[in-house]
């Protein structure tokens, strides 16, 4: 399991866009699963429901962290680069845990693709095909 701290050391968003509260399954370089406590004081999302695009955004993180590991930690960073299929379910409010689960199903030189799950309770509010490529950090 890894709390923000640790998450933090992998992956470089920070508050308020660090969307992600802990890992609580990594299998690294394959997958794992995430949790996003969604509160009222989250300072996005007017209107009570937390916005769909920061759900996808909080997949990729847990994407991001997935890959994080290994040699590529130090020198190159995951950029988002793709999303496709992406659906929707119910809305996401104050009081729900997201349980965010992404598993890497391609895997080729600097891409990576997978699959990302949310879902709150046995209920999915939202499912993607996520890309990534790496680049160096200058």
């Amino acid at each position: 399991m890894l709390n923000s701290d640790q998450i933090k050391a992998l992956i470089p968003h920070r508050y308020p866009f660090l969307l992600v509260d802990r890992i609580v399954e990594l299998d690294e370089g394959k997958r794992a699963v995430g949790i996003k406590n969604v509160t009222e004081n989250e300072p996005y999302g007017n209107g009570g429901h937390f916005p769909g695009v920061l759900i996808v955004e909080a997949l990729a993180q847990v994407g991001g962290v997935i890959m994080a590991g290994g040699e590529r930690s130090k020198d190159q960073i995951g950029l988002l680069t793709g999303i496709d299929n992406c659906q929707f379910g119910q809305p996401v409010g104050a009081g729900d845990q997201l349980v965010l689960t992404f598993e890497v199903t391609r895997h080729k030189g600097q891409i990576v693709k997978g699959r990302g799950v949310a879902k709150v309770g046995d209920e999915i509010v939202c499912e993607a095909e996520i890309m990534f490529a790496f680049s160096a950090i200058s």
